[in-house]
């Protein structure tokens, strides 16, 4: 469930103020993971790899305060549930956009991803849980590799988006570049960092 807030009472009311009505309000932060345990996984198991990469960056989120709160227009919202979001190559070729709402239970996550990935690729039409969840968007550029990428500020999807493209292996491990860009408003720095931390923890520790 989604409620205004008043910035003035949250740990968010100087950032409010500061970068609601900032011309850039969004910052990209670019980090380089150890994907290794996530491909040894795919490998065995016979798993999607942005399932499980999906998984982890909910994970990580969840802990992470800030996550839950979102400016939308001019207002604060916050929200009691995280969503990720994927986009679908449907059937026409062209793309869909699926939310899939965040678990800590990668067995639950996994049918969940299946499930609704198929119906939005069937239907071609996008899965929106933004009136309830906080939704992290992501997008996979699979056809290439890349360092990373800078998402539009366009001042209406103010929600934290992460860009990744194919892993890279280098002697016997896997690593990805992957881009966060998150809203000044939403949350700082530090939190970003602690969210970065907490996603190669997560991709670490993932077992199925």
């Amino acid at each position: 469930m989604a409620k205004e807030i008043n910035p003035a009472e949250t740990t968010r009311a100087k950032a409010f103020e500061l970068w609601m009505k900032a011309p850039n309000p969004m910052v990209t932060f670019f980090k380089t993971f150890d994907v290794t345990n996530l491909v040894k996984i795919i490998q065995k198991k016979r798993l999607k790899f942005n399932m499980l990469l999906d998984f982890c960056i909910g994970k990580a989120a969840a802990s992470v305060k800030e996550f839950y709160m979102l400016p939308v227009g001019n207002k604060l919202m916050q929200y009691d549930m995280l969503a990720v979001n994927t986009i679908v190559k449907n059937k026409t070729g062209e793309v869909s956009s699926c939310d899939i709402l965040q678990s800590d239970d990668l067995g639950a996550f996994n049918a969940e991803y299946l499930k609704y990935t198929t119906e939005v690729a069937e239907s071609c039409n996008d899965r929106d849980l933004s009136a309830d969840s906080m939704v992290i968007g992501t997008s996979a550029i699979i056809d290439t590799e890349i360092d990373g990428a800078v998402g539009m500020n366009s001042g209406i999807f103010n929600n934290p988006f992460m860009i990744w493209g194919r892993y890279q292996k280098r002697w016997f491990k896997y690593y990805l570049p992957i881009s966060f860009q998150f809203h000044h408003t939403q949350m700082d720095g530090a939190h970003a960092g602690k969210f970065l931390t907490n996603l190669q923890d997560e991709i670490n520790s993932v077992k199925y």
